[in-house]
């Protein structure tokens, strides 16, 4: 595959990478562990080497899956992982913490699970407004000199907030939703990072499945599964949403691939520093993903594209109302 570099700095990952938080939590029922330990080295196999994770997914289970997965390849791979929550003697998270001792506690114990010596790319999850940015990105950029961290970057960071970071630490990367289904970083996120030299990692670049084409009106959503909890995917919203995915039927119907593809391979033409991180826990749904990276869009199809997503008025929030809270604005 294709390789993209994020950030000034030059780390290289591939075109499409991996987020691995549906193998833990989020997507109904946690599927067997040497499954998924299957699957991630077929995913090695297949070109990816970006592989997203967090401390808070599972709480800790994913780490150390992906920890267990990679260590025979780990010097052929990219590992990307985050701090920001803070959680209790249960492992339950229970809210933000980007002190400077928590940040170090949670480096030490992602190094552990991951079972690395460094953590390639290291985002701060949440911004903590209890927490000066300038004390997270100075604790970043001492984990960086003591050789525990390579790369900082941010998630779901608002401009000013990624300015003041970057003024003391260099970003590498912001992660943040992006996608047909969502393009609010368009309006000041992208411009900003460019102007910086930040490079982009949209996460749930299909729109949470909704850009698969697999979603429909009757789509019933099971125990576990986060999206039961979004309003975007009620039933009234989830019925209007749907017009966006007929519309992006028409150039994929025309181009002989799936909906789920044109959605990333749109992505992949904004710019050539955005790494889209899709989720899957299927073989065949990462090969179709994958595919992407070799799917030419024209200026025609993506003048279309732009039109179908500009024409449809999505309906409803990201997130329930305790989660949005949680955005830097």
């Amino acid at each position: 595959m294709d390789t993209r570099t994020l950030g000034t700095t030059g780390l290289q990952v591939s075109a499409l990478g991996l987020g691995c938080m549906g193998m833990s939590q989020s997507f109904g029922p946690r599927p067997p562990r040497e499954e998924m330990i299957t699957f991630l080295r077929a995913a090695v196999d297949s070109g990816v080497t970006l592989f997203d994770t967090a401390e808070v997914y599972g709480p800790f289970h994913n780490e150390e899956l992906v920890g267990d997965a990679l260590e025979p390849v780990r010097d052929d791979v990219v590992i990307a992982t985050k701090f920001g929550f803070a959680f209790d003697e249960d492992g339950k998270q229970t809210g933000v913490s980007s002190r400077p001792d928590s940040i170090r506690a949670a480096v030490d114990g992602s190094l552990r699970r991951l079972r690395t010596d460094a953590i390639d790319l290291l985002y701060q999850h949440r911004v903590d407004p209890e927490v000066p940015i300038e004390d997270v990105a100075g604790t970043v950029k001492e984990l960086i000199a003591a050789g525990k961290v390579h790369h900082f970057g941010m998630s779901e960071a608002g401009v000013q907030t990624i300015r003041r970071a970057h003024a003391v630490q260099p970003v590498t990367a912001l992660q943040s939703e992006y996608s047909l289904f969502w393009r609010e970083p368009e309006d000041e996120i992208l411009p900003a990072l460019e102007e910086l030299g930040i490079g982009f990692v949209p996460f749930s670049p299909l729109g949470r499945g909704f850009l698969t084409g697999q979603v429909t009106a009757q789509t019933e959503f099971g125990e576990g599964d986060i999206r039961a909890t979004l309003p975007r995917f009620e039933r009234e919203a989830l019925e209007a949403n749907l017009a966006l995915v007929e519309l992006i039927t028409r150039v994929a119907d025309r181009k002989e691939a799936t909906v789920g593809r044109v959605a990333l391979a749109w992505l992949l033409a904004q710019k050539p520093w955005i790494v889209p991180i899709p989720g899957t826990r299927r073989l065949g749904r990462l090969e179709e993903n994958l595919g992407a990276a070799d799917l030419e869009l024209t200026p025609e199809d993506l003048a279309e594209l732009d039109r179908a997503s500009a024409s449809v008025q999505v309906q409803g929030d990201r997130y329930p109302e305790a989660m949005q809270k949680m955005i830097d604005r």
